[in-house]
Order: structure tokens, then sequence, then C-alpha cells
């Protein structure tokens, strides 16, 4: 479904005139598959990110391609409705002028799909995450981090995509919502059959959610494996990231 071939991206470091460039991605390859929950672990800075945002389409690759069913994600009509995302800042994921209604009205806007078939899947759309309709009126302002980011996975599948990225997307909630977040997800990929890129530090989160684990290292691919066999990772830095993030 999801195909990275030989991905690579630099960015321009220094002053404006400065012809010098940082490399962030070096010659990333892998695919997931339909249905497959893939973990993209790493230490901040470690790239995972920017990879992310070339899986999206937001930024083009220098080398290399990204394919989504065949087609390149930079054209809108490849991703329109079946790529999805939720972010790490849930508090500037939502205008904080909008009430849930409109903001999970925004992608069915977008689409074309009529206010009044929209409205019908609202409620439902709610329920799936874990809100009630009375949750339709409020802003953010009047929700907790948990509930805003139930709301920002709720807008996220209202198109029922194909593949939903998740970048650090638990990672700013208490450790106790963070559970409750993780189980609603393995629920909602039940109900639609979606496919998930998990983009995480947390290498607990990962191995609770994930069927494999890509483990990045300062914008290259360290091994990929099993989330069933974390403990027989074979390079020297996912051994020791592990040691560093998990007690087994």
């Amino acid at each position: 479904m999801l195909k990275v071939d030989c991905v690579e991206k630099a960015y321009k470091k220094g002053g404006l005139f400065s012809k010098e460039r940082q490399q962030v991605l070096n010659n990333v390859s892998f695919t997931c598959d339909y249905g497959e929950c893939l973990g993209i672990i790493g230490e901040s800075g470690s790239g995972k990110s920017t990879l992310g945002r070339l899986i999206l389409g937001m930024e083009k690759a220098d080398r290399g391609t990204v394919l989504f069913e065949g087609g390149k994600v930079t054209d809108r009509r490849v991703r329109s409705g079946k790529l999805s995302a939720v972010f790490q800042d849930y508090t500037s994921s939502i205008n904080p002028f909008f009430t849930v209604e409109k903001a999970l009205m925004e992608p069915w806007n977008v689409r074309g799909i009529a206010r009044r078939e929209a409205q019908e899947k609202m409620d439902s759309l709610l329920d799936q995450v874990g809100l009630t309709p009375s949750y339709r009126k409020k802003y953010p302002h009047e929700l907790s981090g948990g509930e805003i980011q139930r709301v920002c996975i709720a807008r996220a599948i209202s198109t029922q995509p194909k593949c939903l990225l998740l970048d650090e997307a638990i990672s700013s909630l208490d450790v106790s919502v963070q559970l409750q977040v993780l189980d609603l997800l393995i629920k909602l990929k039940k109900i639609y059959g979606m496919s998930y890129i998990f983009i995480t530090h947390d290498i607990q989160a990962a191995a609770y959610i994930c069927d494999r684990v890509l483990i990045f290292r300062n914008g290259r691919i360290e091994e990929i494996i099993e989330t069933s066999r974390l403990k027989d990772v074979k390079s020297d830095y996912a051994k020791k990231l592990l040691r560093m993030l998990i007690t087994f």
C-alpha cells in the first residue's frame, strides 16, 4: 500500500546565502501493508517527523519516491481522503474559535459532502471516539487534552482513510490518558481496517500497538523488526535504545 523507496532529504543550513546543507534523511526504504501498524521509533532529531511530512505529501523528497497505492503522494488526488494524520500539538490542531462540530465538518466540507449527511454521521463518530453528542457545541478551551486529541482523531478518521499517520500523537498527554488513547486507536483500527504509521520515541507505546517497528537513527533505518521480537534486535544502537527506554 505505502512504499518509501530510497528517500533522501536535506535542508539549507546557515544564512540565506549559505550553500551548506544538513542531510536529514539518508536512503530510507520500507513498506507498510494494508491493515498494518508500523512504528517508526527514534530519538528527537532523528528525522522521524521529516519522514512523516514526506509520507503525507506535505514536502517533497530530494531523491527517491513515496508511493501510496502506486501513485506519488505529492499528487493531492492520490492522498485525498485516503491519507490522514494526527499530530503531537493538539492545542494548535484545532482552530480555538471553532466548536467541535465545526472542526469535524472541515474534512467533509472539503470533500463536498452534504451538511445533512455529515450531521447524521457526526454523533456516531463522536461515540466511536468516546465522546457524547453534547461535545458538538464545545470549544477547545472547554476540553481536556485527552478530549481534544479524541476530537482530532475523530476528524482524521471522518473520511475513512486507508492510512492514518500519528506523529507523537500521545506524547503530550498524561500517562493515564495515553493508554486510553492507545486502546481507542486499537478499537478504531478494527472498525475501519486502517493502516497506521505510528511515529514515536516511546518504545513501550509502539510495542503496545504496532505489528512491526522501524528503528531510526540520524535519518537512517537501523533495523526493522516485528514487535513480538523486540528483544532480538541486532544493531548496537537498537539494543542501547531499548535499554534506555524499556526494561524487559
